[in-house]
């Protein structure tokens, strides 16, 4: 066997090795491949501004989720945001949900000093007289909150001049209930007996200010 003949062996039995060596790393592709596209590609920078300018010109869906696009609610709502750009619909209502028990459950076993600071002056002095009534006839209430069943906004101001903005939510919850005299026995419910308790509150607060806590100003059934 000549010289050329023993070296193209070689270099065959080399690349064999080299392929079967690639295959054990990298795997085997199987199937078609689309071809590299020869069309200039758009960079990230134009894609998130294309993406931002369709979001920008439909309906603020945090609104839209709520109430009825173009409704006075809707018009209040897109008010306070540009008031306040950081305020979020949804997250209002998160928090109104935890709002509506603890003051709930702190008008329910007369805690008020717990809940004074979410509450405006006019609400906290109806609850005081309440309570205070409910003590001078010796009643207390033994109460357990089960949660809240819904949460649903209802109306939405915005007073420019004040920069107030004023979001009326209807609530839904569930819990135990039940009044005892002085002597402890129960005069109104029954223990483990779950109610439904419906409720519409008002909240208010001043768009852009440092306190974020917003306040129960008025209630209804």
């Amino acid at each position: 066997m000549n010289t050329p003949m023993i070296q193209l062996l070689v270099l065959a039995g080399i690349a064999v090795f080299l392929i079967l060596k690639l295959k054990s790393v990298l795997g085997t592709r199987e199937g078609f491949e689309k071809p590299p596209s020869s069309a200039p590609q758009p960079d990230k920078a134009s894609e998130k501004r294309q993406a931002f300018e369709v979001i920008e010109g439909g309906p603020d869906r945090d609104i839209t989720d709520h109430v009825k696009e173009g409704s006075p609610a809707a018009k209040a709502l897109a008010a306070m945001k540009a008031a306040e750009p950081s305020f979020g619909v949804g997250e209002f209502l998160q928090g109104a949900r935890g709002a509506y028990e603890m003051i709930l459950m702190g008008f329910e076993r007369g805690d008020l000093n717990a809940i004074q600071p979410f509450l405006s002056d006019e609400v906290f002095e109806t609850f005081t007289e309440v309570v205070a009534h409910r003590e001078d006839q010796g009643l207390t209430i033994d109460a357990s909150f089960i949660g809240v069943r819904e949460t649903t906004l209802t109306k939405a101001k915005f007073l420019k001049s004040k920069s107030r903005g004023e979001v009326t939510v209807k609530f839904v919850g569930e819990l135990t209930s039940v009044v005892r005299d002085k002597a402890g026995d129960i005069v109104e419910g029954k223990v483990n007996e779950v109610k439904k308790q419906k409720d519409i509150w008002t909240f208010a607060r001043e768009m852009g200010s440092n306190d974020p806590n917003w306040k129960l100003v008025a209630t209804g059934e």
